[in-house]
């Protein structure tokens, strides 16, 4: 599992004056180990300031500021922390504005600004070179001689790969972070200078966000403070980590004390990103560039306390407003799909089966929604309900009540007769409540929808969703089986949340009533006979486990590859209020051995839309075998 905290830090300076600026940087890379991180990023030119202007011509600034460097190595000395702090470098009759990446009292290497901003307020042509096309180079201080100097240089220590680069480097439209991303850097950081204008904020937090997606990397960005010159511009000391294409956290903008932001990395999961991305892996070998590695060691790989967010619920959004827009996306791509099959089809009936649970509830919303789409009737969706052994009077009734008042062409089958008369033919004694009792009932339920569909000239509509795909929890040729399959890439968490959308935007208040209700019934396949009271009987998070910690398996296990070692770190961390560790241990343990055991299910599935990013298609997202061992993740 690796894990590592960085840091974005922006001290207090004065304009031109080193000694200053330096006991501020050093009082931000202590903050910066207090908090356990092991990258600390400062602003741009931050030892002399980024607004000296013409005194950066003056000898007396620049080798202030080497001298500053010697002093901060020094201070660095058994300090277990890679420090990249803003600073000039005089070399060949040039002046370059660099990065210098500090460790353990040593310059590891010293990185120049690619791009000099020219235009609008930025003059800095006037004074700087740029350093685009130096690399494997090297440079002699005063203090330390054969210093790395390039734009290629990628920091490593073991899976930990930093590159850097400064500020409008970003802004260009192949930054250098693209290259050090595709010659194996997974951690960026940015030493920036970028004022403040009007919006100029957002649209530099989205620079951020797209260039860490495109990388597939972490992008740790610190910016100038508010104690540069204000002749002509402000400064805000904008601090920003972004990972793969989001903002993992974000300062307070205008900040006028010594300020570091820090969070966890997940290098993991970027890693996971980059194998899984094939046109990652083909952009790998057209780099025009090789990287030069310098090699360090960091002492520890201790985080401090694990304060990085992980939902609970990774495949739901946590904000309201964007669930809601994830609802109507997700409607809009269920219901898409089904009309173009049924229009390919050339059918005009669909036939589904009720059983007043969350699954076919969820199914015929979508059924309804594209029915009204093609301005097909909904007398046109047959709808069928049909009680058995387990059927209770709670999702009886509301199985009825929702088709009616959704005005579909309603069915009741009652199949007790049929599985008698089965069990019979299969000599099977209807008193032993095996798998076989079960799955009798389920393919039963099947054979009439299929044979309806036949009759009418309709499609079957299959209603079981990606958390029960993933558990193979259903009946082989039973409930498995549909004509066109809508909810098959949707997990069991957001079905709940799809169902209470519905209930509370798209329906009438009795409509909305029958689903809420449908929402707080216990899931079940009510396929064993109901209690002494009526109830429902069998529980399915009763028997295969909670499917809150099976969906949070399923991302983990799936979206990322994720090892047993992180699965189980992050769903002790964030379930730590809901389930004891030995609890959360026996359901992965569950989920394993059936997502290995059930693949043969999944490799028979029918058709059905990709909603989010994990779908277990054998088309698609998962090539598995059936016959696959599970013993590398299971110890025993």
């Amino acid at each position: 599992m690796n894990l590592i905290r960085v840091a974005a830090a922006c001290p207090v300076t004065n304009v031109a004056d080193i000694c200053f600026n330096v006991e501020n940087i050093k009082k931000c890379i202590d903050k910066s180990i207090d908090e356990q991180s092991k990258l600390v990023v400062f602003p741009e030119l931050c030892i002399t300031s980024y607004t000296c202007a013409d005194l950066f011509l003056h000898e007396q600034l620049i080798e202030g500021s080497i001298e500053a460097l010697e002093h901060l190595c020094n201070y660095t000395k058994n300090k277990d922390i890679l420090v990249a702090v803003g600073a000039p470098l005089h070399l060949n009759n040039c002046l370059y504005n660099c990065a210098f990446i500090l460790f353990n009292g040593k310059i590891l290497g010293i990185v120049p600004k690619s791009y000099i901003p020219n235009y609008t307020e930025f003059y800095e042509k006037r004074w700087f070179t740029s350093g685009i096309n130096i690399i494997d180079s090297t440079v002699d201080l005063s203090f330390q001689s054969e210093i790395p100097f390039g734009t290629n240089l990628i920091f490593t220590s073991g899976v930990f790969k930093f590159g850097f680069e400064v500020c409008e480097d970003l802004w260009v439209t192949i930054p250098p972070s693209s290259y050090l991303s595709l010659m194996g850097a997974n951690i960026i950081g940015n030493l920036s200078a970028s004022n403040e204008v009007v919006s100029k904020a957002d649209y530099r937090k989205s620079l951020v966000e797209s260039q860490s997606a495109r990388c597939m990397s972490s992008y740790i960005y610190a910016s100038s403070g508010v104690f540069e010159s204000s002749t002509d511009l402000v400064f805000s000391g904008h601090l920003l980590i972004g990972e793969n294409g989001g903002i993992l956290t974000e300062n307070n903008r205008f900040q006028r004390e010594n300020e570091v932001l820090t969070y966890i990395i997940d290098i993991d999961k970027l890693n996971s990103e980059r194998l899984r991305n094939v046109s990652f892996r083909e952009s790998v070998t057209l780099c025009p560039h090789k990287a030069k590695i310098i090699n360090f060691s960091f002492c520890n790989s201790s985080f401090g306390t694990f304060d990085r967010y992980v939902a609970k619920h990774p495949f739901v959004p946590s904000g309201e407003k964007q669930r809601e827009e994830r609802c109507k996306e997700i409607f809009n791509i269920q219901t898409s799909a089904l009309a173009k099959r049924l229009v390919h089809t050339g059918a005009k009936k669909a036939v589904i089966g009720i059983s007043g649970g969350l699954d076919s509830t969820l199914a015929l919303l979508v059924v309804v929604k594209t029915f009204d789409m093609l301005n097909i009737p909904r007398e046109n969706i047959i709808t069928v309900t049909m009680p058995g052994f387990g059927t209770t009077d709670r999702t009886y009734t509301n199985a009825v009540s929702l088709c009616k008042n959704l005005h579909t062409d309603f069915r009741e089958v009652n199949i007790v007769a049929a599985c008698l008369q089965h069990f019979k033919d299969i000599n099977h004694d209807a008193l032993i409540h095996d798998v076989t009792y079960e799955n009798v009932q389920a393919r039963e339920r099947t054979q009439i929808l299929m044979d309806i569909a036949n009759k009418e000239g309709g499609l079957s509509i299959g209603t079981g969703d990606l958390s029960e795909l993933a558990l193979g929890w259903a009946t082989y040729n039973g409930d498995h089986m549909s004509m066109y399959s809508v909810n098959c890439s949707i997990p069991k968490t957001l079905v709940r949340y799809l169902v209470n959308y519905v209930a509370a935007k798209e329906v009438d208040e009795e409509t909305s009533h029958i689903l809420i209700d449908i929402l707080d019934t216990p899931v079940s396949p009510e396929l064993l006979p109901k209690d002494k009271n009526g109830d429902i009987a069998q529980k399915t998070e009763d028997i295969v486990g909670p499917y809150e910690l099976h969906d949070f398996f399923l991302y983990y296990f799936m979206r990322q590859g994720a090892s047993n070692e992180k699965i189980l770190y992050f769903a002790k961390q964030t379930f730590k209020d809901d389930y004891d560790d030995a609890t959360i241990e026996k359901w992965f343990d569950k989920f394993v051995r059936r997502f290995f055991t059930q693949q043969f299910k999944r490799s028979a599935l029918p058709d059905g839309p990709k909603v989010g990013t994990v779908s277990v298609s054998p088309r698609g997202d998962l090539r598995m075998p059936s016959d696959a061992s599970y013993r590398t993740w299971i110890n025993n």
